[in-house]
């Protein structure tokens, strides 16, 4: 089983009360990776957009729902898996690819799967499948992020655990940090979390600057064209 790279405590306070363009704004001028990688694409949407941030390490597996599992009467009875959730410090955040040809027939997380997930310290689901049990969800709360909605379980089952998946075109690896909100899901590079707050910071003082000038009566393009020229001047300098 993979280790868990650990960040400190206030910087996953950062990440829970700051939405995910910001963080993603700042990874983009730290030049680590490509500006179209690092988050899901296209494939999942915010069960819950009024939710705050959430940010977990990553617990990792692959299901599927069209076809019933070799053994075990309930998707919530397989007890393999709650101990591997169980094992992973957190916060978590539970991440199954659907690997049905079809994703998303049944959904394996509902109101009880939920409940339990939330008692051993994770704080959202990711799967390009589906989500049941809306209301439930929403009042427990506990944050999703699905392909589809579906009004049956079906036959959802894993079939592998703590191994890599890729969903959207993001590969997640056990014990990623994850950073999702209403806009979507993202990795955060380990190795540059602890400066991330500062650049936020940076990048927001500049933003309002610039709202700022945009609503002053003298307002030209000429002005725009030197603040832009000092902001990114700005960025340049970090």
């Amino acid at each position: 089983m993979e280790s868990v790279n650990r960040v400190p405590a206030e910087i996953l306070d950062f990440l829970q009360n700051t939405d995910t363009c910001s963080v993603s704004n700042a990874i983009e001028t730290l030049n680590v990776r490509m500006r179209n990688e690092g988050f899901i694409q296209n494939v999942v949407k915010c069960m819950f957009p009024a939710m705050p941030p959430v940010a977990g390490y990553a617990i990792t597996g692959r299901i599927r729902t069209t076809a019933p599992p070799i053994s075990g009467l309930c998707y919530y009875q397989n007890i393999e898996w709650w101990e591997y959730v169980a094992s992973v410090p957190g916060p978590k955040i539970i991440v199954l690819a659907d690997m049905d040809r079809a994703p998303g027939v049944g959904a394996f997380f509902g109101e009880i799967h939920a409940q339990i997930s939330k008692a051993l310290g994770c704080v959202a689901y990711v799967t390009n499948g589906a989500v049941r049990d809306l209301a439930a969800l929403e009042a427990a709360p506990f944050q999703c992020f699905a392909g589809s909605v579906s009004v049956s379980h079906a036959y959802a089952h894993i079939v592998e655990m703590a191994e890599p998946v890729e969903i959207g075109s993001l590969k997640i690896m056990p014990g990623d940090l994850l950073h999702a909100d209403r806009h979507g899901v993202q990795s955060i590079p380990d190795a540059n979390a602890a400066e991330l707050p500062a650049i936020v910071s940076g990048i927001s003082t500049r933003e309002r600057e610039l709202i700022r000038l945009c609503a002053r009566p003298d307002f030209s393009v000429e002005k725009l064209v030197i603040a832009l020229k000092r902001n990114k001047q700005d960025i340049s300098a970090h």
